[in-house]
């Protein structure tokens, strides 16, 4: 069962959609630039480990542990500050995005410094951190229950449009919010590969920006009873 919101239906969606733009935004930085890997889906990690049978593969074996090991230790961390801080909402969510965000920026500051490079160990340390940086998030946006919002996997809301869909027999129901669903993290990932061909560094501060606009949002926007 998830847990209530402490900000309205309208705003808890709003600031869910953003952390789901802040995906696409980030993922376009992992695949296009840190060798074809995910830090925010998982999925396609996992299959990508699966190829490490297959000789000749190509896959970058080393890169989907790393984002792997780093996603779920950043879930663990998120289900840490969600256990400790359960009787505060607000606060758990300000402390989880809060870190979050300030992960975020932290390595787009190394990179963009040159610190961290696009190669080698220095590739390896950003997929790590930012896996860590989305598996919190996905942590945190599962606790509320919305199936179409978990801010990272989008493949039960795809499954829920057909299912529920008129030619199905359905009724459409929440159809409008599950396509607003897909098109945030299009734009998110429209938005982060464009970037990527001129910039990186920023594109991850940009992330961080709009990771605390959620933050914000759950910190101080007025409850459903408002």
């Amino acid at each position: 069962m998830g847990v209530a919101s402490p900000v309205s239906d309208k705003l808890t969606t709003a600031a869910l959609l953003l952390l789901t733009f802040a995906t696409g935004l980030v993922d376009a930085v992992s695949v296009l630039i840190l060798g074809h890997v995910f830090v925010a889906n998982m999925t396609g990690n996992v299959i990508f480990l699966g190829f490490w049978f297959v000789p000749h593969s190509g896959v970058d074996l080393t890169a989907a542990v790393v984002a792997f090991a780093g996603f779920l230790a950043g879930t663990i961390l998120s289900g840490r500050f969600a256990r400790h801080l359960a009787a505060e909402t607000r606060l758990w969510l300000t402390v989880a995005l809060g870190v979050e965000a300030v992960l975020l920026l932290t390595l787009s500051i190394l990179a963009g410094a040159g610190v961290l490079d696009y190669n080698d160990n220095g590739k390896l340390i950003l997929i790590a951190g930012l896996a860590m940086a989305f598996g919190s998030q996905n942590a945190a946006a599962r606790q509320f229950g919305v199936q179409e919002l978990s801010t990272t996997v989008l493949t039960s809301t795809i499954v829920g449009i057909g299912v529920d869909s008129r030619l199905a027999g359905g009724t459409g129901d929440r159809e409008k919010l599950r396509y607003t669903v897909i098109f945030t993290m299009l734009g998110g990932a429209v938005i982060g590969a464009t970037m990527t061909r001129f910039t990186v560094a920023p594109v991850i501060a940009l992330a961080a920006v709009v990771v605390l606009a959620a933050m914000v949002i759950f910190r101080y926007g007025p409850g459903a009873e408002a």
